[in-house]
Formats: C-alpha cells, structure tokens, sequence
C-alpha cells in the first residue's frame, strides 16, 4: 500500500526537500500590482516587500481550486493507493474547504487533515507524514500520530509591526496589543489554528530572548525538541540571536527556513520565529 503525501505552499518547504521527501506542494496565490501569482513559483517574500517598498498596494491571498486539488489527486493516485493530504489552518485560509470539495470525488481514496497550524508548524508534520509512509503505516496510524503531535506542537514568533495581521484579518486572538506603546514587540502563537497572543515585552532584545526561554522550557518539558527557525526577509540576524542563544539544549535542528509569500503577505518584513515539535510522538 504507497501512500502520497500532498501539501500546500504555506507548509514553507521549498522544492528541494519537496523533492526529496516525494511530496506534492499545491501553490496559493498572492494577488499583487494587478495580477495574480504562484506562492513559491512566481512570487518571493523579498518581490513583495520590494514591491510594498516601492508603493505598490498591500497585496492579498487566495487558495487553490477544488480543480487544481483534483487534477494533483488523479496524478498522484496513477502511482499511489491512496493520498493523505495535508494544510493549513482552516481558521486561516479556505484551502483545506478546497482540498476537501476535491476529496469527495476520489471514492474515499483521499485523506484531508487540517494540520490546525502553518508554515513548518505544517512543513514538520509533512516530513513526518512522509517518514511514517516510507515506514509502511497506513493513512490512519499516520494521522493519529499527526493529531497527537499537533496537541504538543508550538509555535512561537514575533513581528516588527501587527499591521499585516491586522490589515488582512488574521490577527485573530491578538487583537488586543493592537494600539500597544512604543518599541513594545508582541510575542504571538498559534493556538487551536488561530494566531493568539503570546504576551509583550519592550524591545528586540527582550523578543529574542522570550523565544530563547520558551524554546529552552519546551525542551526541558518535553525531553528535548524538534525545531525549525523561521525568518522572513529583514529577520534573518534575528534568527541568528535565537540560534547563538539555544547552545547546550537538547534539540533537532530542522534547518533555517524562510517564510514563503502567502504567509509573509500577513507577517510582514523582520518576522522571526521558531517552531516546535516533541521528539517523539
């Protein structure tokens, strides 16, 4: 029995590991200076910050078809049993309601999972997904362990400014540091698929800090971690302070990862970020 994984771009893995772990990453779109684009393929965080830069309109987002799901279903079934296809937060995007209207036409052959997360919040239950098929585990055993690791996951992640969250609605529970003073950086998570607040503090310095800590308690907590740092454009030195702080803790190291479009369209520049996952399931 094989087992296809499929994806979507806000899973921010790039073509090379897509590659190399046999996934299928579906795009969303960015509808920007008129026209729209492929996330990942036609557009980059860095044309968009560019493109803001130079006056151009704040951009906005959009998910795959139904059709486009289905056309990589029937390609992916021409090779595989079955697929089990995998998304972002349907508290944040219609792609999984695309992705599941596809679904209903394959017979029961495709498997849709609201990963209840985003980025490599996503992208790291994708690579395990991946691991598990390798392994010959059936759809269903891979989906409950993705259940039980999403209930431990975390992400935690500042912004330069809530402008972008606020400007295209997806600030959810972190509304309140709206308005907040001068230099205070807000620290925000994802809780049950939705952006929440994680708290505040007064300057960089302190921001980084807070992910240091979290990341380090995490680890304590959870007998070491699995982690991916995340970075848009304007953010990578910052990275860099969360990486240079975490020396002597337990963890995994799954790489330094950059923001794709889609996600970045909310973020803004200067984002900084890790993601958390326990060791084992």
């Amino acid at each position: 029995m094989t087992i296809a994984i499929v994806t979507d771009s806000t899973s921010d893995l790039n073509a090379a590991l897509c590659a190399q772990s046999g996934v299928t990453s579906v795009p969303l779109y960015v509808l920007f200076d008129g026209k729209m684009h492929k996330d990942g393929l036609e557009i980059t965080p860095g044309d968009l910050f560019a493109g803001l830069k130079a006056g151009k309109k704040t951009p906005s987002t959009s998910q795959p078809s139904p059709a486009e799901f289905a056309a990589v279903y029937t390609e992916a079934l021409k090779t595989a049993d079955e697929v089990l296809s995998i998304h972002i937060s349907g508290q944040m995007s219609g792609t999984i309601g695309s992705a599941r209207l596809a679904a209903q036409d394959f017979g029961g052959k495709v498997t849709v999972l609201d990963s209840r997360s985003v980025t490599m919040g996503l992208g790291l239950r994708v690579l395990r997904a991946t691991q598990m098929a390798r392994e010959g585990h059936s759809v269903a055993q891979i989906v409950e362990v993705l259940e039980r690791v999403a209930k431990r996951a975390d992400i935690r992640f500042t912004v330069d400014t809530l402008d972008f969250l606020r400007i295209n609605g997806r600030i959810g529970g972190a509304q309140a540091l709206l308005g907040g003073l001068l230099n205070i950086k807000p620290i925000l998570t994802v809780r049950e698929g939705r952006v929440e607040s994680g708290g505040r503090v007064r300057g960089h310095k302190k921001a980084m800090q807070d992910i240091v800590d979290h990341v380090r308690k995490y680890a304590e907590q959870n007998g070491g971690a699995r982690v991916a740092f995340l970075a848009t454009p304007g953010g990578e030195a910052y990275r860099q302070e969360v990486r240079d702080g975490l020396s002597g803790v337990t963890l995994e190291d799954m790489g330094d990862h950059v923001i794709g479009a889609v996600v970045a369209t909310h973020a803004g520049p200067g984002t900084v970020g890790v993601v958390l996952e326990p060791l084992t399931a």
